[in-house]
C-alpha cells in the first residue's frame, strides 16, 4: 500500500458511522499493522485530521471536517432545505430527515428532532439501509434500474421482524412508491415507529433526494404527515429548479 492508500484507509474506518474509535479498531478496519496505524493516527492527529479523546478513542477532528463541509452539491442542498425541514418539524414536532442515496445505502444530511422526538438511528454522515426505512424506498424506487437490481439482489438485512425482506414484495412497494409519490415504513427501522418519505427533485426532474418524518407509530396520523411531507418536498423540489 503506498502511504496515500494507508491514510485514506486510516480515515475511511470512519465511514461505517462510528463516532469513536480505538487504535486497535481503526488498525483492524484500515488493514494495517498496529504499528503502522499507530504512527498515521499519531501523525492526522497532530495535523487536526483526528482527535485524541481523554479516554484515548479517536474520532474525525475539526479539518477534516471544515473540507468536507466544503462538498458543493450536499452543502447546497442542504441550505436550501433547512427552512423547509424546519416548517415541518414545526408542524409535526417530529423526526425530519433528508438524505441522499448514497453507494447502496441512504446518507443522512440533514436531521432535525426536538426533546419529545421518538428516538431515531440517523445521524448527520450516517448511513442507513435503503429497503429498511422510508427515505430509503424513496431513493430506491427512483434510481437507476441497475442499482435497484443490485440491491434487490443482495440479501436483504432484517433490521426488525417487520422489515421487507422479500425481494418481489420490496419491488411491488417500490412500484407504488413511483406511482403515489410517498413512501411509509411501519416498525421497519425500529420497533414502534413509522415514517413518511417524499422525493425531491431537481430542475430536470431526478429524483436527487428524500424528505421524511419519522413518528411513534401509535401516535401517526398519515392524513396530516403526508400532505406535509409532500408539500415540503415539492417546495423544495422548486428552490432546485429555480438554480438548476
Amino acid at each position: 500500500m503506498s502511504v496515500a492508500a494507508k491514510v485514506t484507509a486510516v480515515l475511511g474506518a470512519f465511514l461505517p458511522g462510528d463516532v469513536r474509535l480505538t487504535l486497535t479498531e481503526i488498525c483492524r478496519r484500515a488493514g494495517l499493522p498496529l504499528t503502522t496505524g499507530h504512527r498515521l493516527v499519531g501523525e492526522l492527529t497532530a495535523r487536526g485530521f483526528l482527535e485524541r479523546l481523554p479516554e484515548g478513542s479517536y474520532r474525525v477532528g475539526r479539518l477534516l471536517w471544515r473540507i468536507g463541509a466544503q462538498a458543493a452539491e450536499p452543502r447546497e442542498l442542504r441550505e436550501l432545505a433547512l427552512p423547509y425541514m424546519a416548517e415541518l418539524y414545526a408542524a409535526t414536532r417530529e423526526n425530519v430527515q433528508l438524505a441522499v442515496l448514497g453507494e447502496d445505502r441512504v446518507l443522512c444530511l440533514e436531521r432535525l428532532r426536538g426533546p419529545h422526538s421518538v428516538p431515531v438511528f440517523s445521524r448527520v454522515a450516517g448511513e442507513l439501509p435503503l429497503h429498511a426505512t422510508g427515505v430509503g424506498k424513496v431513493l430506491l424506487a427512483f434510481a437507476a434500474e441497475e442499482t435497484v437490481e443490485r440491491v434487490l439482489a443482495a440479501p436483504l438485512a432484517a433490521v426488525t421482524p417487520n422489515t421487507i425482506t422479500d425481494p418481489g414484495r420490496l419491488r411491488a412497494e417500490l412500484a407504488e412508491v413511483r406511482r403515489s409519490g410517498l413512501a411509509h415504513t411501519q416498525e421497519e427501522m425500529s420497533i414502534g415507529t413509522l415514517s413518511a418519505a417524499a422525493p425531491v427533485r431537481d430542475g430536470d426532474d431526478r429524483v436527487v433526494a428524500a424528505l421524511s418524518v419519522v413518528v411513534w407509530r401509535h401516535s401517526a396520523d398519515l392524513r396530516r404527515l403526508d400532505p406535509a411531507v409532500l408539500g415540503a418536498a415539492r417546495a423544495l423540489s422548486r428552490d432546485l429548479a429555480a438554480i438548476s
